[in-house]
């Protein structure tokens, strides 16, 4: 097999497994079997398109493969009579979606199954790290490791939460639904996270070639409206629809002609998206409209709408800023948001008086192998002129880092700091 061809399957697979295993737990009520289904429609694509080449609609092609196996579990499981006629039916729609002129119906169908399936990782029954593992590992195919990493425990511990989600839902016989309406609550703040995970994960990969991730953004940016109406008087939903909306205004911006990163400071704000930042906005009127005091996601919506509002670095309101993040901290504390709020302090007050903050959290447990904290410390550093010692922490930073894009950005400011 070709180089590219395993790169052309291999970015196929990343965009469409969380679909393809969607669709399949609706069908087999199984998340194991809805997984090793899924593997075995892409071991078929990695023997058979060598050979004939690649699908004019790889995804689609992917989908019925997935689900022809389906089929034919549930015909030696003696379950056929109930399923015949919805799958056939699903087959008959997906073997038509190989023709561009149905692949909007199928993107329609999908849509709900993957709200179903966050509902499903997000049960009342998993602890809080295992949602969020569970659908790391679902939604964005990230691998145990990259999960690991992101979350800065060790490999093992994410695996074992993973296993033992799918076994709680497995004995669990967890239906494939989004409750209702009453039950949303107990749910929502948990979705509501995995969402937003989902987000993140496009918005700054954790690992491979490039920075972002935009199917996985604008699928976040689709769930969390469609949890807004689920919700429509739930403010958190429109904070995180905001903040979503507002960050996801930058992604033209924040990668150079060749893909690699532009950090916030060099963007040409000319190519941020006025209508996202339009709409990012009138959901943060809501979610403050709706709140008795902001969430957590709407004072993160709050800002992001200051680097919004202004027309450059320098006319950025970093004190609000600030401000907002003592708000954000005594309601959400964090080691990553005391570091976001030092990065704010430098640009309002200075990064001498920022680089004491920085040092403080130098021995957070959570923090040491989190490559932003040296990447952090090196800009303060530069800034402050001592240029050894920012490539000093640049290069650990970039030693740490796990994309590939990012990891080169920070031994170019490491080189930079030579001359």
């Amino acid at each position: 097999m070709s180089a590219d061809l395993h790169r052309s399957i291999d970015a196929v697979w990343r965009a469409e497994s969380p679909r393809i295993i969607a669709a399949l737990m609706r069908l087999v009520r199984n998340l194991d079997l809805a997984e090793e289904l899924a593997q075995d429609a892409l071991v078929s694509a990695l023997e058979r398109w060598p050979a004939g080449g690649e699908p004019d609609n790889p995804g689609a092609w992917l989908m019925a493969a997935a689900k022809n196996r389906a089929l034919d579990h549930l015909r030696r499981e003696a379950m056929l009579a109930r399923k015949h006629a919805q799958i056939a039916q699903e087959l008959d729609g997906v073997h038509d979606e190989l023709h561009a002129t149905r692949e909007a119906a199928l993107d329609d169908d999908i849509g709900d199954d993957l709200l179903r399936l966050i509902f499903v990782a997000c049960h009342p029954l998993l602890s809080r790290d295992a949602q969020a593992a569970l659908t790391l590992r679902l939604l964005c195919g990230l691998t145990t490791d990259e999960i690991a990493r992101a979350f800065l425990v060790p490999e093992a511990t994410v695996a074992q939460r993973i296993v033992r989600a799918k076994r709680t839902l497995g004995e669990a016989d967890v239906p494939f639904e989004v409750p209702r309406r009453e039950d949303l609550p107990e749910r929502l703040s948990a979705v509501l996270g995995v969402v937003y995970l989902v987000f993140n994960e496009g918005y700054a990969a954790t690992a491979g070639e490039d920075w972002m991730r935009p199917g996985l953004c604008a699928e976040a940016l689709r769930l969390g409206r469609l949890l807004v109406g689920l919700a429509p008087g739930e403010p958190e939903a429109f904070g995180l629809l905001a903040l979503m909306e507002l960050q996801a205004s930058r992604a033209q911006a924040r990668t150079g002609p060749d893909g690699e990163p532009v950090l916030l400071q060099d963007q040409d704000r000319g190519r941020w998206d006025r209508a996202a930042i339009e709409r990012g906005l009138r959901a943060l009127v809501q979610a403050e409209r709706l709140a008795a005091a902001p969430g957590p996601y709407t004072l993160q919506a709050a800002i992001a709408a200051c680097h919004a509002r202004a027309s450059s670095v320098d006319t950025t309101d970093w004190g609000r800023i600030v401000a907002l993040y003592d708000a954000l901290a005594a309601l959400a504390p964090s080691p990553v948001v005391a570091l976001n709020r030092a990065v704010a302090v430098s640009m309002h007050a200075g990064p001498g008086e920022a680089l004491g903050l920085v040092d403080a959290l130098a021995d957070v447990p959570a923090l040491r192998g989190y490559h932003l904290l040296p990447a952090v410390r090196g800009d303060l550093l530069q800034k402050l002129g001592r240029a050894g010692e920012a490539r000093s922490e640049f290069l650990r930073a970039a030693g740490m880092a796990r994309n590939a894009r990012e990891r080169a950005l920070l031994q170019a400011r490491a080189e930079a700091c030579l001359y």
